[in-house]
């Protein structure tokens, strides 16, 4: 199954706590159905020294549903995304709000 948000994506959060904000997908779980995006869905995590890392509370991102997020199209607007077999037989992504093709 092609996936309609893949790592890399630039996407905006359409609920919750972030609504409205934007980042890049460096996470994808299709099992879950769900993604981690930079910067968004923040939380703080109590953090126990070790030998490599400094203890303390720290902020990570946490997963959010895909269902939550949308591809940000080339206006800037969220857009869902379609798919297009082109004449080589390559299926590419696209974006229901302008038709674009959708890099990556």
């Amino acid at each position: 199954m092609a996936a309609k948000i893949r790592k890399g994506d630039k996407v905006i959060v359409l609920n919750g706590r972030d609504k409205g904000r934007t980042g890049e997908v460096f996470e994808v779980r299709p099992r879950e159905s769900r993604a981690l995006v930079r910067g968004v869905n923040l939380v703080k995590r109590h953090q126990k020294q070790t030998a490599s890392q400094e203890g303390g509370i720290i902020s990570k991102e946490a997963s959010i549903h895909l269902s939550n997020i949308a591809i940000v199209g080339k206006d800037g607007k969220p857009t869902r995304v379609g798919f297009k077999i082109q004449k080589d037989g390559t299926k590419v992504r696209v974006a229901k709000r302008t038709g674009a093709e959708i890099d990556g």
